[in-house]
């Protein structure tokens, strides 16, 4: 049997209510009044309850129709949602959008984007995951994800990629490893003697290492345990500086300098990534830029990693951020990614 009320008795209820009188409600639906009040009689014989009181010069809720009332109220809204969702996808609106970031990319700077994302894009739905290495672009190619950011070491051939910012490492040692005594450039020999603390991708195929000093290697494959063990001491590794600048752990992390790297560390250039079919539409769009911005923004923010040791320090990228017009992106050539080798961030 088909319900007989319709969203018009429901929206002419919810008006009577906020307004406090038919004749208000009337004039805020632009109805008559007597067209007011036959809807609601209509409307309370096919629920089958009283939902006005009458008896009063001013009508009002029976206990039926309050409680009858916020369900009425679910209702419209779910009604405008629905509207909402398919004028949006009539424009092109994604219905969902799949999100793959590699694990360097600021974490504050992700959640401050999402946020911003759940307020402008309320009908679509956001899936995020996070990656390591060259499972950022495997995800993408496979069509698990719809965009990715992923580190430009690895291998994004085929693939459409927009330039965002670089994240820089420093290596670190918990305050009570043997390496924090250490004052000026670690010379590579000492390195080797201790543990390095390495991120990898899971499972067994993985991106050859880069930046891997000691001949002894402990593998994780998230950055937060990563964190942990060179806290306790259990060896050496980078991490991002904006991470360490972050941290609310009481028990610090010390920069030490290995000879042979730069003095500012690692630097390590961030794209957004997305397969060339990719129909940008305003959610994608909206993200691409977002992304962009946020990521600039929590790097920038980070200090040198010693201010002691690098009081010089220029800011991160100065030369290389520049506008991003997302109305001509740049499609890695396989030449070139053939020429680049896949790389690993320990």
């Amino acid at each position: 049997m088909l319900d007989t009320f319709t969203l018009d008795q429901l929206r002419i209820f919810v008006a009577v209510a906020d307004e406090g009188s038919f004749s208000a409600a009337a004039r805020r639906v632009q109805r008559v009044q007597s067209a007011v009040s036959h809807a609601m009689a209509n409307l309370e014989n096919e629920l089958g309850l009283v939902l006005w009181d009458r008896s009063t010069r001013v009508p009002t809720l029976t206990a039926e129709g309050v409680a009858i009332l916020q369900s009425v109220r679910r209702v419209l809204a779910s009604v405008d949602q629905l509207r909402n969702a398919a004028r949006g996808l009539s424009g092109g609106l994604e219905a969902t959008l799949k999100l793959c970031v590699d694990q360097l990319f600021p974490i504050q700077g992700l959640v401050s984007v999402c946020k911003e994302f759940a307020t402008a894009f309320p009908d679509v739905a956001l899936e995020v995951r996070t990656e390591t290495l060259a499972a950022v672009v495997d995800a993408v190619r496979a069509g698990r994800a719809h965009l990715g950011v992923a580190i430009t070491h690895v291998d994004t051939s085929g693939l459409t990629t927009h330039h965002m910012t670089s994240v820089r490492l420093q290596a670190y040692v918990g305050k009570d490893h043997p390496l924090a005594a250490v004052r000026g450039k670690v010379p590579t020999d000492t390195l080797r003697e201790h543990v390095q603390i390495v991120l990898s991708e899971r499972g067994d195929e993985r991106s050859p290492d880069q930046g891997v000093l000691s001949t002894r290697t402990w593998r994780v494959a998230d950055l937060a345990t990563k964190a942990e063990l060179i806290r306790a001491g259990l060896g050496w590794g980078n991490l991002p500086v904006h991470l360490v600048r972050d941290d609310p752990s009481p028990a610090p992390l010390i920069a030490i300098r290995p000879e042979s790297w730069d003095e500012r560390g690692l630097s390590v250039p961030m794209a957004v990534v997305h397969r060339p079919e990719l129909p940008l539409g305003p959610a994608t769009r909206w993200l691409l830029s977002h992304l962009t911005e946020a990521c600039q923004r929590e790097v920038r923010g980070a200090p040198p990693a010693d201010a002691a040791l690098a009081p010089q320090d220029p800011p991160i990228d100065a030369p290389v951020d520049t506008p991003i017009d997302f109305r001509r992106p740049r499609a890695a050539s396989r030449g070139q990614a053939a020429s680049t080798k896949k790389a690993r961030r320990e």
